[in-house]
């Protein structure tokens, strides 16, 4: 758990981090349950990677329901772009489908970290913001 500002308003994160966690799928599921925000990344030196975080996303989906779940997707290890199997085209191509933002970084050398933190809990606000507009509104229950 940390503490940050945002937008000049401070937050606090919990970040769960459920790599390695398909054997023990009850709990990740709790996780995802209880989660507000999601950052869904793959590496951009494996297209396997990528091509398995379609799953993780379904996971999500069917496990939030029609509670909104706002999803960040990020392509890491940017540092190592000299071995890049997923061009930035194919990222942008799959956040415009599950229609979320989409950022590239590297977790070693610190680029576009303090971005994904501060664009999942941009994202987060923004749905917090909609659901309590609908409830008052229309008088939806989500």
């Amino acid at each position: 758990m940390f503490i940050r500002k945002v937008d000049n308003s401070p937050c606090v994160l919990e970040i769960l981090d459920t790599a390695g966690t398909e054997q023990f799928a009850s709990m990740r599921d709790l996780y995802i349950k209880n989660g507000h925000g999601f950052i869904v990344m793959y590496s951009l030196t494996n297209h396997q990677t990528f091509q398995d975080i379609s799953s993780m996303r379904n996971v999500i989906s069917r496990v939030k329901g029609s509670q909104p779940a706002p999803i960040l997707l990020v392509a890491n290890k940017l540092d190592l772009d000299c071995q890049r199997e997923v061009s930035t085209a194919e990222g942008s191509a799959l956040a415009e489908l599950w229609d979320c933002p989409f950022i590239e970084a590297s977790a070693k050398d610190r680029i576009n970290v303090n971005e994904v933190f501060a664009t999942v809990v941009r994202e987060m606000n923004m749905t917090s913001e909609k659901r309590q507009k609908k409830s008052y509104c229309c008088c939806t229950l989500l």
